[in-house]
């Protein structure tokens, strides 16, 4: 049997809130974004998103209709639906959320933080998570901050496909560099040079190889980090994972500003990435756009733009 490659997408869609500047979720950003993911060709396999909420102030209060019991996932998952329904397709994915941290006041959420991973049920079975229990890797630098220093996971699922071949995928989002450190302030690189990022890409890494054993598999989100930063080198170097754009050469890891995965008003920055262990194998990166193309069906719809590759089981 001819062994087909793996689709993987990995977005960091900003809550669904784009249209609003990140202030609430709607109804539009939701649907704009499973318009955009059907209109991939093939259909990934496996989608990886980054900032997803369960429930809150900010998730619904710019919603209305009959939906008024659901989670910000299984409103985007209906938008999902009704997108392949339209186009006489059956939708192939099932769900599954991490909840990471909630802000809150009283009883009220204000607005809470997650992440999302999808699977196509026609051609992966997931045969264990932690949801139940996202894996922690926030650095406290300072235990007075701890309540409110935003809580980081490695999010886990294991795999396998229709040959048998099983595979790990974790999906994260690691802090940004904080700004209470002094080397913040006396550096001129910030995005993967914080000793607080690299204390959590050390937790990350170290828990997909334990949990991986000697099975393959992909470390993907938003790492807060450029190219060939410290972060960058722990991930490639001493854990020995492989960056996708970097062993495809659509970058130039030594030229840190060669590629935008994000961007804030006029500044671009390259934040995003996909690692692979020793055992997989990165084909191509077809339909991975820099931030700014406006060729890209995911032109507008977040801060950040979708990395998107298909790998081989090896």
């Amino acid at each position: 049997m001819l062994q087909s490659p793996v689709r993987i997408v990995s977005y960091n869609v900003r809550y669904f809130g784009h249209g609003l500047k990140g202030l609430a979720s709607t109804a539009a950003s939701k649907s704009r974004i499973a318009t955009a993911l059907c209109n991939l060709d093939p259909l990934p396999d496996l989608v990886a998103l980054q900032e997803v909420e369960t429930q809150s102030l900010r998730a619904g209060v710019a919603h209305r209709g009959a939906h008024p019991a659901e989670n910000q996932l299984e409103a985007f998952l209906r938008h999902l639906g009704d997108e392949f329904k339209r186009r006489g397709l059956v939708m192939p994915y099932r769900a599954w959320y991490f909840p990471a941290h909630v802000y809150q006041l009283g009883s009220i959420k204000l607005y809470t933080t997650g992440l999302a991973m999808l699977v196509n049920s026609q051609k992966l079975e997931v045969i264990a998570d932690n949801g139940h229990r996202p894996h922690p890797i926030t650095h406290h630098r300072n235990e007075s901050l701890k309540k409110v220093k935003q809580t980081r996971i490695a999010a886990h699922l294991r795999l396998e496909d229709l040959q048998g071949r099983r595979f790990h995928l974790f999906n994260t989002h690691l802090s940004l560099p904080t700004p209470w450190a002094k080397e913040f302030w006396s550096q001129p690189g910030k995005m993967g040079f914080g000793q607080n990022q690299i204390a959590e890409a050390k937790a990350v890494a170290q828990y997909a190889q334990v949990t991986a054993h000697d099975e393959p598999y992909l470390v993907v989100g938003d790492f807060n980090t450029a190219p060939m930063t410290p972060v960058y080198r722990y991930l490639t170097e001493e854990a020995k994972l492989r960056g996708a754009q970097e062993q495809l050469k659509q970058i130039d890891a030594s030229r840190s500003q060669s590629f935008a995965t994000a961007g804030f008003m006029h500044l671009r920055m390259h934040l995003d990435h996909l690692f692979a262990s020793g055992d997989l194998g990165f084909i191509d990166l077809k339909d991975t756009c820099t931030f700014g193309d406006r060729t890209s069906p995911f032109s507008g719809l977040s801060d950040h733009v979708p990395l998107i590759a298909n790998f081989d089981l090896g």
